[in-house]
C-alpha cells in the first residue's frame, strides 16, 4: 500500500468550535479505505488528549450542535463499536492530532456525502449506541476530489 504520492478520492474539511480546523482525506485501496486526519485547534480537554472520531450518516454539519450529522454511519445495523463509521480516536498533542488508519468496513463511494465528526471525549468502545463520546465539537462533509 503506497499513499504518500496518491491523490485522495475524497476529503472532509473539518471546522469547529474554538478554531478547530483540518482535513480528513480518504484513499480508496483495493481492499478498503485509508483515512488520514490532520487536525489543529483541539481543546486541552479531555485531560487524556483523546477525542472520538466517527463517520456520521447525516449529510451536513448544520443544526444546533451539528444535529444534521445524525448518528454513526451504520448500514449493517451492527452494535457499537462495530459500526462502519466507528474509527480509532484522535490523540491530541498541544491541540494537534495526526492519524492514519485503514478500514474495510466501507468503500469510499459509501461515505461520499456523509459527515466526519470529532467529539469532546474519547469513545469508550462499549456504551450503546455511540460510545459515550460526548457532544460534537467539529464536523466536515465528505466530498469527492475532482
Amino acid at each position: 500500500m503506497r499513499i504518500p504520492n496518491m491523490r485522495p478520492g475524497a476529503i472532509a474539511h473539518i471546522r469547529g468550535e474554538g478554531g478547530i480546523s483540518g482535513a480528513v482525506k480518504f484513499y480508496q485501496m483495493r481492499d478498503g479505505v485509508v483515512l488520514a486526519a490532520d487536525i489543529a485547534g483541539l481543546p486541552q480537554t479531555p485531560p487524556s488528549g483523546f477525542f472520538a472520531l466517527h463517520i456520521h450518516e447525516g449529510p451536513d454539519c448544520g443544526g444546533t450542535d451539528y444535529a444534521n450529522t445524525g448518528g454513526h454511519f451504520n448500514p449493517s445495523g451492527a452494535a457499537h463499536p462495530a459500526h462502519a463509521g466507528d474509527l480509532p480516536p484522535l490523540l491530541s498533542g498541544g491541540g494537534q492530532a495526526h492519524m492514519a488508519v485503514w478500514t474495510n468496513r466501507f468503500r469510499l463511494a459509501d461515505v461520499i456525502g456523509k459527515t466526519v465528526v470529532i467529539h469532546e471525549n474519547p469513545d469508550d468502545f462499549h456504551t450503546q449506541p455511540a460510545g459515550d463520546s460526548g457532544r460534537k465539537l467539529a464536523c466536515g462533509i465528505i466530498m469527492p476530489v475532482r
